[in-house]
């Protein structure tokens, strides 16, 4: 006999209360494992890696996606088996536990990822890299099928809000902590900034770019264990791994199953596998791109994250004003429309150039300000064309959600959701590769970039043939 799922105060006709340490433990878990995306993935490793490592920018943004492609392929064909399967297996801590042990020696290890060859080639970054994003994955799909059983039903929604600003919130004070510590120290002279970077880290070696993979490392695995020790698991159904992955593999027949007679949402289901897996790869390398196109080092990498990051916040209330303004079609058309043209003006700066026509010589032109970063115009003007994308990419994020309920049928919500999650992780794999295809193909960063603005369009024109989600009649 399976154990009931814990019930919140709401579920007894009271006012919520404070959740439970174990839905706050879990909250807590994507607290810990965010900062490794933004310090690793986004804004200070692999950038460093593509521009000092590789040492070709172009060279290292084909790497960069190719280990993404590769990776983005495995999770693709194996986790919406796995997410199917999962609620047969029984317990997912032990999963979870064995991800975390592989996974922080793997990041801890990218420390020796030297400049001067010495330490980890390039070929052993990035296969530890693909395979710490596989098992990210895992522990991703193991964790959000942990959230009702931690939170109750009714407070599913209160747990899963606090992780993602727990997530958000240790991301954005681990970049201002490295930015306080290494980043600053020696380029400023400010009293609250030491004189030099903390534990006697050598710039010049690149030691305080390196020094995000053993942070990211212990912030998983500090922080991850209050989900061990306080949050309930699902009990043991006696079925062996075989047998989940049969019945994982006749319910993943049975959603795909719903779709026939809701040709709408089927539709709007394909273009989010397009649109948003652009989208995501559009996150994940604009740190990349913004290093070898404006030449910026850490210090500028680190403002470039803290900034896009307390923007996106502002972006899912900017989607949810589309929503009641417009509705939620029109919403994310304009979101992918916005984002499209962020991108394109981002694409057409360089430090010499302001939208792909105009030269720009920085010795000719007095500074913006006369701080250590972003003082020429391409540059305040490239990071304000960021703002936008990351508040027009998080109000998409919001809207799609929005969008769905209006096109499905109220009391199949969950299958539809089931489905929702299994696009989301289907085209993981898209975005990377045309990133490869197109910097190889062109030796640009540009062109990789820019496909991915054409896989938007094309997501933008599959909605056209979505009937519903207009505003709601007040």
């Amino acid at each position: 006999m399976t154990n009931p799922i814990p019930s919140s105060p709401l579920s007894r006709g009271e006012k919520p209360g404070p959740l439970s340490l174990g839905a706050l433990s879990w909250a807590l878990h994507q607290g810990a494992r965010d900062p490794y995306v933004i310090l690793i993935t986004i804004y200070i490793f692999m950038p460093y890696f593509s521009t000092v490592v590789v040492g070709d920018p172009v060279l290292g943004q084909t790497l960069v996606a190719s280990y993404g492609f590769w990776s983005g392929l495995f999770v693709a064909l194996t986790v919406p088996l796995l997410g199917a399967s999962i609620d047969r297996l029984g317990p997912r801590k032990p999963g979870i536990l064995l991800g975390v042990v592989l996974m922080v020696p793997m990041i801890f290890a990218l420390w020796w990822a030297k400049p001067d060859g010495t330490g980890l080639g390039i070929g052993v970054v990035m296969m530890l890299t693909a395979i710490i994003s596989v098992i990210f994955n895992y522990i991703e799909m193991l964790h959000n099928s942990l959230l009702v059983r931690a939170a109750g039903l009714k407070d599913a929604h209160r747990a899963s809000g606090l992780a993602l600003s727990c997530g958000n919130g240790l991301s954005v004070l681990t970049l201002v902590f490295v930015l306080w510590a290494f980043a600053l120290p020696g380029k400023v002279d400010w009293p609250f900034i030491p004189a030099h970077p903390l534990f006697g880290l050598d710039p010049l070696k690149h030691e305080t770019d390196r020094i995000v993979a053993p942070m990211a490392a212990l912030i998983f695995a500090f922080w991850t264990i209050p989900l061990f020790l306080f949050t309930p698991d699902e009990p043991k159904t006696g079925s062996s791994f075989i047998e989940a992955l049969k019945g994982g593999a006749r319910t993943l027949r049975g959603m795909l199953g719903t779709l026939r007679g809701h040709k709408d949402a089927a539709m709007f289901l394909g273009a989010r596998m397009i649109y948003v897996d652009a989208m995501t790869a559009l996150l994940l390398f604009s740190g990349v791109y913004a290093a070898g196109a404006m030449h910026w080092g850490v210090l500028d990498m680190l403002i470039y994250g803290v900034t896009l990051s307390m923007f996106a916040v502002y972006g899912g209330f900017f989607g949810g004003w589309l929503d009641g303004r417009f509705g939620p079609k029109r919403a994310v058309q304009v979101e992918i429309l916005g984002t499209i043209l962020c991108l394109i003006g981002q694409l057409g700066m360089r430090p010499d150039r302001l939208f792909y026509l105009w030269s720009y010589d920085p010795a000719a032109h007095a500074k913006v300000w006369n701080g250590p970063f972003f003082t020429t115009l391409p540059e305040v003007l490239y990071l304000f064309l960021g703002f936008g994308v990351a508040v027009f990419v998080t109000g998409s994020y919001a809207s799609s959600r929005t969008l769905l309920t209006r096109l499905i049928p109220a009391n199949q919500t969950g299958a539809f959701f089931g489905l929702y999650a299994l696009s989301g992780t289907a085209t993981v794999w898209m975005g990377s590769m045309m990133v490869q295809l197109f910097t190889s193909l062109f030796h640009s960063q540009q062109a990789g970039l820019m496909s991915i603005g054409g896989m938007m369009m094309i997501g933008f024109v599959a909605l056209l043939f979505v009937k519903g989600g207009q505003r709601q009649a007040v």
